[in-house]
């Protein structure tokens, strides 16, 4: 890699409050907060909106829509598409 056109790249930890859960990775994202993780040393931390812990898709918690009566729904108020 060309010397000094990169960011610096560490270890930091990425926090999703509303799951009270926090995982440490390696990134290019800085902080002026810092955290101490389970192994005792302090590591910038980055808190984000939502995360795998709290997402609907990956906790099973997602909505399935029933697009077959919103289809349906519509045909009766709009008609078929026939000619008129």
């Amino acid at each position: 890699m060309k010397p000094g056109i990169h960011p610096a790249y560490g270890p930091v930890v990425f926090r999703d409050k509303a799951a009270d859960f926090a995982f440490l990775t390696r990134s290019t994202l800085t902080s002026e907060k810092t955290v101490e993780w389970e192994d005792g040393r302090t590591y910038p931390v980055f808190d984000v909106e939502i995360s795998s812990a709290s997402h609907p898709f990956y906790t099973g918690t997602a909505r399935v829509l029933d697009t077959a009566g919103r289809v349906e729904r519509f045909e009766r108020r709009y008609g078929r598409g026939e000619a008129r």
